[in-house]
């Protein structure tokens, strides 16, 4: 089900800061209730994610490093969109750079907000099948810090369950996928 569009009336909006990646700013709306209020916003070009399942049925992750957690999770493979790029582009390129592997079969799986209550990103999720292990991967960003863990859908479901650091978008498309592949 796509995200109704309701827009507030912008009444006054501060950009606080503007990265590479994202911006963030405080925005003083017109709620569509008419009510007046302050909302701080991360703003997202969006990102795209693959659940890569291997011919023998084995979900390929990643466990990476992520600051803002101080620690590792395991995740999907996935990235943010870049400027002009379609959602499926930036997850076939991240696949490769974040796992070695290059899937010849890809189904939409749907989309979904990340985190709504201070950001606008939209995750577009992908299962990535017919997998083929790359002899030559590209490079994984300088600035990543990952290790490629193969689970099956019985033990990658008992992790989940069991409290693993794992994030949230990851858990929410491997249940989608899961009922795709059943």
């Amino acid at each position: 089900m796509p995200l109704g569009k309701e827009p507030p009336e912008q009444l006054d909006q501060r950009l606080f800061y503007q990265g590479a990646k994202f911006s963030f700013g405080v925005n003083k709306l017109r709620l569509p209730n008419g009510n007046v209020g302050y909302r701080e916003c991360i703003f997202h070009p969006g990102g795209s994610m693959a659940v890569p399942v291997t011919d023998a049925g084995q979900f390929v992750m990643v466990r990476q490093y992520r600051f803002a957690m101080q620690g590792r999770l395991l995740e999907f493979p996935a990235g943010t969109i870049e400027v002009g790029e379609e959602p499926l582009a930036t997850v076939q390129r991240e696949i490769q750079e974040e796992t070695g592997y290059k899937a010849a079969t890809w189904k939409a799986l749907g989309d979904f907000p990340n985190a709504p209550g201070y950001s606008d990103e939209i995750i577009y999720a992908y299962l990535a099948t017919d997998l083929e292990k790359l002899e030559n991967p590209p490079d994984a960003d300088e600035d990543e810090d990952i290790e490629v863990v193969l689970m099956d859908a019985d033990a990658l479901e008992k992790a989940i369950l069991e409290g693993v650091p794992i994030d949230a978008k990851s858990i929410a498309a491997f249940y989608m996928a899961r009922a795709r592949l059943s």
